[in-house]
């Protein structure tokens, strides 16, 4: 696809880093699956990864976290 960013570059697969942040939670999710540009390495996740991601967030912060770096498992 076009990216809708710079419209110069095409996404290809590969991985990026999420940073969550809400009050005193910071969570990082390394090697999520995205779509990076070639050309200004814009990453676009998709809907059901960025679902998960937000439903572990929610769990991290009923649990208590405040800071929490983890490798993404896609389900």
């Amino acid at each position: 696809m076009k990216c809708v960013i710079c419209k110069h570059g095409e996404t290809q697969p590969g991985f990026a880093t999420v940073t969550l942040e809400r009050g005193p939670t910071t969570l990082v999710f390394k090697n999520v699956p995205a779509l990076v540009c070639d050309n200004c390495g814009e990453e676009y996740i998709a809907d059901k990864d960025t679902r998960a991601l937000l439903s572990h967030g929610e769990e991290a912060i009923r649990e208590g976290v405040q800071v929490d770096v983890r490798q993404y498992l896609a389900a």
